[in-house]
């Protein structure tokens, strides 16, 4: 009995060795009170700053959201008025196109009558040459003509003087 309970002693002495070591190794990672309760502090400390920056990324999310929906409605409405100003554009095109071409048929028209034109007038100055040309033969043949009745006029004047000068002798 006695070898039992020294066998005992032995066996429970050796338990409480081993347990005390790793009480001791326990304790050796153990933080000592104060230091756990500056590490607590610590902590709170970092988990508040982490929550105000949390917080501050939340804010500062928000704001790029809203900076965001603010930048794409200008943009929005940056491209509706190009959109806008470019169908106004299209529409002036348009208008300058269709002018241009009633403006081009109106050249065209116009060239055409110039060209008819031109052909009159030079036939006009063709028949103006041949009139004048037909006039200046025409005052020769008058000239002439005059002549020529100057002539008769004096042979009639002379033949009338002749008569005269014959008649009164063959009456008597």
């Amino acid at each position: 009995q006695l070898l039992e309970a020294k066998a005992s002693l032995s066996l429970a002495q050796t338990r409480h060795a081993l347990q005390l070591q790793q009480a001791k190794a326990q304790m050796n990672n153990m933080v000592p009170k104060k230091q756990f309760e500056q590490l607590q502090i610590s902590l709170r400390e970092e988990q508040c700053k982490g929550r105000q920056l949390q917080e501050n990324l939340h804010q500062q999310a928000e704001q790029t959201r809203k900076q965001l929906v603010r930048t794409q409605e200008e943009y929005e409405h940056l491209l509706q008025a190009a959109v806008e100003q470019a169908e106004g554009l299209e529409h002036s095109l348009r208008s300058a196109e269709a002018v241009l071409a009633e403006r081009s048929a109106q050249l065209k028209d116009a060239q055409a009558q110039l060209s008819r034109s031109k052909l009159l007038i030079e036939d006009l100055r063709e028949e103006s040459r041949e009139f004048a040309m037909s006039l200046q033969a025409a005052e020769l043949k008058k000239k002439s003509s005059e002549e020529k009745n100057q002539l008769l006029e004096k042979q009639a004047s002379a033949l009338k003087q002749l008569i005269g000068k014959i008649t009164p002798a063959s009456l008597s």
